[in-house]
């Protein structure tokens, strides 16, 4: 599985180094399941670019709300620490892949 499940505890060890994609997702949630195909097909296909990982809010409230997600699927795109972009919704795979191009070396 290229996309690895964190949680609050892990959560900055595992998104401060490297360009990191967070999914911020509930299981409930139907955009969210419209996204997963996406995410790990693009997970599959950036593996040595782009780290991804996914995120639960319902069992990860902490870092839900620390990084403001208000709705969800909500994607966070962290480079080296550091927040980039945002991206919040359904996103066609090639839109996605053109948002996460301008931040891969």
């Amino acid at each position: 599985m290229a996309v690895k499940p964190i949680n609050d505890q892990n959560f900055n060890s595992e998104t401060d180094s490297g360009l990191v994609v967070i999914d911020f997702n509930a299981t409930w949630c139907p955009p969210c399941k419209m996204m997963n195909p996406i995410v790990e097909k693009m997970a599959d296909d950036l593996a040595d670019k782009v780290s991804f990982k996914s995120l639960d809010i319902d069992e990860n409230q902490q870092t839900a709300m620390q990084m403001q997600v208000q709705g969800i699927p909500t994607f966070i795109v962290k480079k080296d620490g550091q927040i980039v972009d945002r991206i919040v919704g359904f996103t066609p795979e090639p839109a996605f892949k053109s948002r996460l191009s301008q931040y891969i070396d």
